[in-house]
């Protein structure tokens, strides 16, 4: 196991580099595209040991899965608003999910439990204090506000009517973070969201709401952050006066904060966890585990994988892309190219 090709978003794909790969092969894309077998070898410039595709928040980009060759595996970080996730990943031979508590959904009749690991979000590697930065503002939300998210819209509102302190922003948040007093969190799904890692990272004050998904296990509510009970203005009100009253607090939650994140929750973190899984894999009787797919691709195919891409072909405007859906869902897309 020397060779891996991740395409999709890059998370901590580039870290594997540090965790003893031979070769780390990073594809990302904007535009709209779907990939075979060949088109991925094509890309990495070998034949992979291992295949990552990972969650880019858009419908499946590689097809034939079932019958790729190498070691596979499925990213998932946005389960929370594609619930066609967990059938798409019975086509691969381990998955790993960001929001712990959906591990249960992802466990199906072709993918065991033992073969889904958790993967929580992390902070990335430029997350970092800036010891310059002045303090601009009393609390600080840095995010989308749009049509998707009404119960953001709503709280952020509320909130601001009793807090004028309050700024609401979008850009660049390693610039901004640093720049407010308190940091806040909103989760408009319940998820656990990379904003959490992220604002620790930049070394803040976080108050965030009190989701599941490992979070309390992930971090001590009162020493590494703040949390408030979800959606409610007057629990966070509550918490962000207390910390904006008592700054020597909040500049140690801060620093508690960034510490565990430094010592636990950054990219190389997560690579390193992820090799050590794929290690344990390859250990374990990897010789069996392509093979065992192989063949029951047929199967997968068809209680998994056939209505999805058929949906997916109906909802496309894309003609090219309509045909590879419907091609896929015959079983005609992957090793020998989009058109069998």
């Amino acid at each position: 196991m020397q060779r891996i090709l991740w395409i999709g978003g890059p998370f901590f794909g580039a870290e594997l580099r540090s965790s003893g790969w031979q070769d780390v092969v990073l594809h990302n894309f904007e535009d709209d595209r779907i990939f075979g077998w060949d088109d991925l070898v094509r890309l990495a410039g070998f034949t992979p040991d291992v295949l990552v595709v990972a969650d880019k928040s858009r419908p499946p980009f590689v097809l034939g899965v079932e019958n790729f060759p190498c070691l596979t595996v499925f990213y998932s970080v946005d389960s929370h608003i594609h619930s066609w996730q967990p059938f798409y990943a019975q086509a691969f031979d381990a998955c790993i999910v960001s929001l712990r508590d959906h591990l249960s959904l992802f466990s199906g009749p072709f993918l065991e439990k033992e073969r889904l690991w958790w993967s929580p979000p992390f902070a990335w590697e430029h997350d970092q204090p800036d010891p310059e930065a002045q303090a601009r503002w009393d609390c600080i939300f840095v995010g989308n506000i749009t049509e998707n998210t009404p119960l953001r819209s709503k709280f952020l509102g509320a909130l601001g009517d009793q807090l004028p302190g309050l700024h609401v922003t979008r850009g660049n948040y390693r610039r901004l973070f640093p720049q407010g007093r308190v940091l806040l969190n909103h989760c408009e799904h319940g998820d656990l969201n990379f904003r959490v890692f992220e604002a620790l990272g930049c070394g803040g004050c976080l108050v965030t709401p009190r989701v599941g998904h490992g979070m309390a296990e992930l971090f001590v509510d009162g020493e590494h952050l703040v949390g408030y009970a979800p959606n409610d203005v007057g629990d966070a009100l509550y918490r962000i006066k207390f910390l904006l009253e008592h700054p020597e607090v909040a500049a140690h939650i801060g620093a508690a904060g960034l510490a565990e994140v430094n010592a636990r929750h950054r990219a190389g973190h997560r690579a390193q966890a992820f090799t050590d899984h794929l290690c344990d894999l390859w250990t374990s009787g990897y010789e069996d585990i392509v093979p065992q797919r192989l063949a029951r691709s047929g199967a997968v195919l068809e209680q998994c994988l056939r209505l999805l891409y058929l949906h997916w072909a109906e909802e496309c405007g894309n003609p090219d892309i309509r045909r590879a859906y419907l091609a896929a869902a015959k079983g005609r897309y992957g090793l020998a190219g989009p058109e069998a």
